[in-house]
């Protein structure tokens, strides 16, 4: 059986550090409300303007490539996670691949936010097992800062993202007992307007309106307990099915490395699934939730902490808006 993996994996994070108390000067608020509903204490920003999320995303393929033993010549197709693109168009696909010396290879874009890595992981799956392409460059990347409101008027959502970048190269697993088990994905649009951005928005003419920027529906909004809600049922729903597809249980796993999105969720799927605190890998304290970059991120750091030994089954979670969900086990 062709069985994919991951064979290396990166991240990249910009050095500007902004704390709880550094958002408490811009907007009603504070370290402890911040830490208590979502467990972060910190995130990374770009430290200026003109950086996108296809050039965080180059450091992190690059560590990503090292770490698999490839350059950029070895790599067949690049398969680019975000919400927060450098431009409408063209995706960051191609800009990533433009910096990387990889013209002429295939890069496609896709766009299910918090999902977004396990969705690439999939397709990067279904290409290796399908013989097509033998080496893919998988990256989740966002730049967050430059599109929240940092003013009491945004406050829910702005006190929750950050910067950052993760990158895995995926190709065939040498040993067919090990590598990608299982995965799982899910969608729901009926929570489509309960985490999104509204404008630019090609249903109006120009894309956006002085009302719509004087209203702030050009940043992102959030129903905050409906999401909480969904995040909770269908991240424990979707672990369930990616263990039982592995023909696999709780027992099995080694390590939960879940979607950042909130610690308090993590925390409340790993004591329904009764996995200890150890088996769970946390980083939001740190970067907050960067998106389609938490999960590479989040594994790139299991990794740097020997969190991960050879034979480990690692468990993957995601949750995000649209709704999207998914899950996936691998044995590494």
């Amino acid at each position: 059986m062709i069985r994919s993996t991951i064979l290396g994996v990166g991240s990249y994070v910009p050095t500007k550090v902004v704390t709880n108390d550094d958002l408490a000067k811009m907007m009603t608020t504070s370290d402890e409300w911040i830490f208590q509903r979502s467990g972060i204490k910190e995130r990374r920003f770009v430290e200026e303007e003109g950086i996108g999320s296809s050039h965080l995303a180059v450091p992190a393929s690059k560590m990503a490539m090292e770490r698999a033993g490839v350059t950029a010549d070895d790599i067949d197709a690049i398969i680019f996670a975000t919400l927060s693109p450098d431009y409408d168009f063209p995706g960051c696909g191609v800009l990533l691949g433009r910096s990387l010396g990889m013209n002429g290879k295939p890069a496609m874009d896709i766009r299910n936010q918090c999902s977004g890595f396990l969705y690439g992981l999939s397709v990067a799956d279904a290409w290796v097992r399908a013989g097509m392409y033998e080496k893919i460059l998988v990256v989740g990347s966002e730049v967050h800062s430059t599109g929240i409101e940092l003013a009491d008027r945004g406050r829910d959502v702005a006190v929750l993202f950050g910067d950052g970048a993760g990158a895995a190269v995926v190709g065939r697993s040498p040993d067919d007992n090990k590598g990608l088990l299982s995965i799982a994905l899910h969608a729901d649009g009926a929570g489509a307007e309960d985490l999104w951005i509204e404008a630019p928005t090609s249903r109006v003419k120009h894309r956006i309106t002085p009302q719509m920027i004087e209203d702030g529906r050009h940043f992102p909004k959030m129903k905050g307990k409906q999401v909480f809600r969904w995040a909770t049922e269908k991240t424990l729903e979707v672990a369930r099915e990616a263990l039982k597809k592995a023909d696999m249980t709780v027992a099995d796993v080694d390590l939960l490395v879940p979607h950042q999105a909130n610690k308090r969720i993590n925390q409340f799927i790993a004591a329904k699934l009764e996995l200890p605190e150890e088996k769970v890998v946390h980083n939001i304290e740190k970067y907050g939730n960067t998106t389609a970059a938490t999960i590479p991120m989040a594994l790139d750091a299991a990794f740097k902490d020997e969190r991960i030994k050879d034979g480990d089954v690692v468990l993957f979670t995601a949750f995000g808006s649209g709704y999207t969900w998914g899950g996936a086990v691998m044995r590494f």
